[in-house]
């Protein structure tokens, strides 16, 4: 139980969860408040978005000024990664139709909630596409919420968990 009178009982596994309300004075139940599982995410990719017509130039740009050698992933052509660019996370160069910016990627086991809570921050959504969801944060930077797609091992050992 916390200050506020609030004991979490997020933990089954069921996901039919609830926080419980208690009466600080008496010790009462005063209510349950269905809330999430608990979930994980880390920053994990930093992607440099560049218009279709620069995104070749842009690529042997970055490449060249990071010492990192570069390739494609299987089956998407959008994407130039930047291999060993900064330890730890993916570095790309990505595709799109709208002017240069950098963005960067958020990856979780449970990207709705990741989402909820982002927003909870103060972030605004702006789409959906394949399972990922563009923000826009305070401050006006785009960051995408991704399902994890780096090693599992990694994952468990960087990311935070969040209630």
């Amino acid at each position: 139980m916390n200050n506020y009178g609030v004991m979490s009982s997020c933990t089954d596994s069921t996901r039919q969860r609830a926080t419980k309300v208690i009466d600080e004075g008496s010790g009462a139940l005063r209510s349950e408040v269905p809330c999430r599982a608990m979930h994980r995410s880390r920053f994990s990719t930093i992607l440099i978005d560049a218009p279709k017509q620069e995104a070749a130039a842009s690529t042997s740009f970055w490449s060249a000024a990071l010492g990192a050698p570069t390739s494609q992933p299987p089956g998407e052509p959008q994407y130039s990664t930047l291999h060993g660019a900064a330890p730890g996370l993916v570095v790309a160069v990505q595709v799109v139709e709208d002017s240069a910016r950098y963005h960067v990627d958020i990856e979780t086991d449970d990207v709705a909630a990741e989402v909820e809570r982002l927003v909870g921050l103060g972030a605004t959504p702006l789409s959906t596409w394949q399972g990922c969801h563009t923000l826009k944060a305070p401050g006006g930077h785009l960051l995408c919420v991704i399902p994890i797609h780096s090693d599992p091992d990694k994952f468990a050992a960087s990311a935070n968990t969040w209630a």
